[in-house]
Order: C-alpha cells, then structure tokens, then sequence
C-alpha cells in the first residue's frame, strides 16, 4: 500500500496490544486510507472497524466492498454491530442488508432503534432495482411561507441530520413537493425574502419506482448533485445522491462489461470469488455457445458435395466466419454502449439500420477487396488456387460483403430487439453475436460460391 506508514504503526500497535493509542491514531487517519488499510490486512477489518469512533467507523464501513462488510459484520461484538448500523446512512444500511440471507436480515433489523428499522423496513419494501431502494430520508424541507432567515436557522438546526444541504426542497402542507433550490440561491438574497417570491416551479424528480438505470441519465443530463424522489401524488419521500449514483454506474458498467463478455455478472471482486462458482458463471454461456456453433459443422457437412469438387473453398472458411463474428461483435458492443449512455433509443432503431446498413457496405467492401487482391496476387506467384483463382477471389470478396453486413446488421439490431423484449441488451454478448453469424456467415458464403461457380468448379 502507498501509506506503508500507516501499516507499520497499525502492525506494531496491535503486537503491543496499544489498543488505546490505536483508537487515537486511526482516528487521525483519512477515510480512504482506512479502507486501503483494511484492503491490504482484510483479516484484521474487524478489529479496524471497531477502533474507530462510530462515525468515522460508519465512513470507512460503508466504502468497503460488499464481502469485507460481512465479514466485519461477523467479527464486531453484537453492541457494535447495532451502534454501526445505527449510524450508518439510511440509503447504505439498506444497500447492505439487501445483499444479505433474509434469516440475517431478519436479525440485524432487530438491532436498529424503532426510528431507523421502520426507515430500513420501509426501503427494503421496494423493489431492489428501483430508486427507492437507494434513495434517504435525510433532507432539508422547508415551506413557502417561510423567509429566507427561517429557511437558514432551520438549516443550522438540522442540517447536520441531511445527507446534503447543497439542495432544499420546498414541499406544501402535505408534503408535495412544488420546488427546489440549490443553497446559494438562499446565501445570496436579503434575510427578509419570502421563499415563494424566488420559487419558479421548475424541478426535476424521480419517481420512487423509477428504475435506476434511467436515474443515471437524469443525473447526467441534468447535472445534480442529488434529486427528489416522489410518490404517485407528488409527495417527496427523500432524495438520492450522486455517490449513490456513481456506485450504481459503476456497478452497471462492470455487469454489462462482464455480460458482453460472455458470462454472468460476478458478484464478488474476480479473485474472491469462490472458483466452483466462477466456473458455474462462465458455463452457461459456453455450453449455450458451443452448442451454437456445432450448426457451423451442420452447415458445412450441409455444403459437403461443394467442399469435396472444390477443396479451395474450405481454405477460406476461417476467413469468412472470422470476418463476421468480428463486424458483430463491434456492432454489438457500439450499440449496448450507447444504449447504456441514453444515447440510442428503441425509437432510433431505422436509423442505427440504415447507418448499419452503409457501415456493413463499405467495411465488407473494403474486406472484400483486400480478400480478392490477395487471393489473385499469390496465385500469380504460387498457382496456390488453380486456374479458377479470379472466380475464387469474387466468391471469398462478394461473401466478406454479405457476411459483414450480416454481421453488422445481427450485431446492431439484436440489443434493440432483446431491449423491445424486456430483456437485458447486454446479454446479446459478442460471443452469442459471433457464433449467430458463424452459422449464417457459411450459408452466405456457400451460396454465394454456388452461384458463381456453378458449371465450373462445381
């Protein structure tokens, strides 16, 4: 680790048994320094954990990686335990015990105070991709009545129960919500302006039930720091704040990436993760490609008679399928990428054809042509293809064509149509891309050969 000081002291400290000098000392310590601490001697998270001031425990707890906490959970004493869930931050609590068997949850829950296990129970209640499930109740509310010198004392009282006071939100007397402001707009005014002569009406919320994925995007295009979230009549129910926005980017990105990979989303860093349940992530989809591609040897010994008049073909084989899997694979991968920015939409399906279409066109045909020089070229200097060599480097160029444009179109259109399903697009992973158009890749290519060279080598 980069702070080798703090890991010799801590080190020397826990030998001398100095448990009082090591709470004065971590104490001192940045956050982050606590968690690369716990990072480098994760066998000693728990005794970490619990030398610190519960705050500062609560801090470093909630940054650490899923499996770490439950470890800490397992080693903290039971008092611990209930004073650090306590503390933690609705929206992370609910975060980690989501993860967990519901007979723990069932336990833990009974250690928080009645305040905070009706929060929790109340989060938990949502559904596990929905905005409610990260969202918190710890906000600033004021009301339209009030005056800006009302508005700062009331923040000065409990702002520092708020997950954040960069954002105030102004709610009725039934807890609607009918606008926002961000702090300075109150900073910057007299103390004796009434709140509704600087309201303009105009705010941006999320539904409690909006899935977090779309939040990622509101977040992006409006450029916040935190949102409101509301019920179906409007009533705000908390907020939810970019770092928790960034976890679940985060958490997004590494399950689309591990998906176009070809495997199931890893729920564990990949060396913790036990290897009999890495080898069950990744089988799956394996068994489900490898079965695909033995209709590549259907295929062929479909093509058997062409193959045994005019071996040359099968030389080209490897080429053709290569050069589809490939164009699709990029296709795929470009698309579930803008997709996953909110760049392309179901509705923007004819135009990703149509540019599909033009790409397919000219990166086949420049395949193609590379194909055909190259064939007839060594078979100037080598006589490798016969004297039907032209023929073969129209039918290999004419099919690199037809099957990168193939490719192109499978690769582009079927994260759409798995998105149109209800389906999860990044699971039209480039493996399941490749191994479509190896298959049609090998009709295109026989066919195209049949009708060229019928009557002549065939």
């Amino acid at each position: 680790m980069e702070n080798e000081a703090l890991l010799e002291k801590f080190e020397q400290l826990i030998k001398e048994q100095g448990y009082q000098e090591l709470r004065v000392y971590l104490d001192d310590q940045l956050i982050t320094d606590i968690a690369e601490l716990i990072h480098e001697l994760p066998e000693q998270a728990g005794i970490i954990i619990n030398n610190l001031s519960i705050g500062r425990a609560a801090a470093a707890f909630r940054i650490l990686e899923f499996h770490v906490q439950e470890d800490v959970i397992r080693e903290l004493p039971a008092a611990k335990v209930a004073e650090l869930l306590n503390e933690l931050p609705a929206d992370d609590r609910t975060s980690f015990l989501g993860e967990l068997h519901s007979d723990v949850v069932k336990e833990l829950i009974k250690l928080l105070n009645p305040e905070e296990r009706k929060i929790t129970l109340s989060l938990l209640g949502y559904n596990e991709t929905s905005v409610g499930r990260i969202m918190t109740p710890d906000y600033i509310a004021v009301r339209e009545e009030w005056s800006v010198k009302q508005v700062l004392d009331f923040i000065r009282e409990y702002g520092k129960d708020s997950e954040t006071i960069d954002v105030i939100y102004v709610v009725d007397e039934k807890g609607k919500l009918i606008d926002d402001f961000r702090i300075r707009e109150f900073l910057l005014v007299a103390t004796d302006t009434m709140v509704h002569t600087l309201m303009d009406d105009r705010f941006v919320a999320l539904h409690v039930n909006d899935e977090q994925e779309e939040a990622i995007q509101i977040f992006r295009m409006e450029n916040r720091v935190a949102l409101p979230v509301v019920d179906d009549e409007g009533i705000l129910l908390g907020i939810v704040t970019i770092d928790d926005m960034l976890w679940i980017a985060n958490e997004e990105h590494t399950e689309d990436i591990q998906k176009i990979g070809g495997t199931e989303a890893l729920d564990e860093p990949y060396l913790d993760i036990p290897l009999l349940k890495l080898v069950k992530k990744r089988i799956g989809w394996l068994v489900i490609l490898f079965i695909g591609e033995m209709l590549t040897a259907t295929a062929m010994a479909f093509f058997e008679g062409e193959i045994a008049k005019a071996v040359v073909l099968a030389l080209f084989v490897p080429l053709i399928i290569s050069s589809g899997g490939n164009s699709g694979s990029q296709a795929s991968t470009l698309i579930i990428q803008a997709m996953a920015l909110g760049e392309i939409t179901l509705t923007d399906w004819w135009r990703v054809m149509r540019r599909e279409i033009i790409s397919g066109l000219l990166l086949g045909g420049v395949l193609g042509i590379i194909g055909f020089i190259r064939i007839v070229f060594w078979n100037s200097l080598f006589h490798s293809y016969g004297e039907h060599s032209i023929l073969v480097g129209l039918t290999v160029g004419i099919s690199l064509v037809g099957v990168v444009l193939w490719g192109t179109l499978s690769g582009s259109m079927l994260p759409l149509i798995l998105k149109r399903l209800g389906a999860d697009p990044a699971t039209s992973s480039a493996p399941f891309v490749a191994t479509l158009v190896d298959v049609t890749g090998l009709l295109i290519y026989f066919s195209v050969a049949f009708a060229l060279m019928k009557g002549t080598l065939l």
